[in-house]
């Protein structure tokens, strides 16, 4: 950074960043040796039992509901407004950040379901979908889009109780949208769990990003590539 080191706090961020990034790598090379060995069957078979044994009609109902929060539908409406409030508070790079990491994030999700080409569960089927399982499209971009968004509202709270909630709601909102996918049968509760990881992995690989392009221009403030916002 010509002369300027990184910051402690950023040193310290990236590598616990690093850790995380390495789990969420890990975890998703597990999932996707096992499935490609085809020894996934009694753990899928025995969650999809467990989520499906109460199907009722309210309760799919609210299934479909947390389906469409992480829809494409719903991603691109919450980028649209995320985006415009960021750059209303000359949030520049952050609403950058999180176009791509969305955006990104769904393509690169097209392209490990081309990879492993894992075709979607037929038994117990409630909503009709189309394309390939693995891993599941919802369950990777809802956690990236929530995700970043968390991080944001995170950081911008100062008390406490606020952070708790926040972490809790975002927590549920991600895990119901993954059920959700099991429930009205769509996808495996492997495809859910790698997409999970998938999406952990590509959204701490963006908010890396992020932090050296801040502590950048932390170093560099008048080298600002981005134009102001007027």
């Amino acid at each position: 950074m010509r002369g300027k080191r990184i910051s402690s706090p950023a040193k310290r961020y990236l590598f616990q960043a690093s850790l995380l990034l390495f789990l969420f790598v890990f975890i998703f090379e597990r999932f996707a040796d096992e499935m490609i060995e085809q020894d996934l069957y009694q753990f899928d078979s025995g969650i999809i039992h467990w989520v499906q044994g109460s199907i009722t009609p309210p309760l799919t109902g609210l299934m479909k509901f947390f389906t469409f929060l992480g829809s494409t539908t719903a991603m691109i409406f919450l980028v649209i407004l995320t985006v415009a409030i960021m750059i209303w508070r000359k949030k520049r790079w952050e609403a950058l950040f999180f176009v791509i990491a969305t955006g990104g994030g769904a393509l690169f999700n097209q392209l490990l379901k081309w990879i492993f080409q894992r075709q979607r569960p037929t038994l117990h089927r409630i909503i009709e979908e189309t394309g390939y399982s693995f891993p599941s499209g919802h369950s990777m971009v809802s956690f990236i889009c929530y995700g970043m968004l968390w991080m944001f509202l995170f950081l911008f709270f100062r008390a406490v109780w606020p952070k708790v909630m926040l972490t809790l709601l975002a927590v549920a909102l991600i895990l119901l949208i993954g059920i959700s996918r099991i429930y009205l049968g769509v996808h495996y509760p492997s495809d859910v769990l790698a997409g999970f990881a998938a999406g952990g992995a590509w959204l701490v690989i963006c908010l890396m990003g992020l932090r050296l392009v801040l502590e950048y221009r932390r170093a560099n403030p008048q080298e600002d590539p981005l134009p102001p916002v007027h």
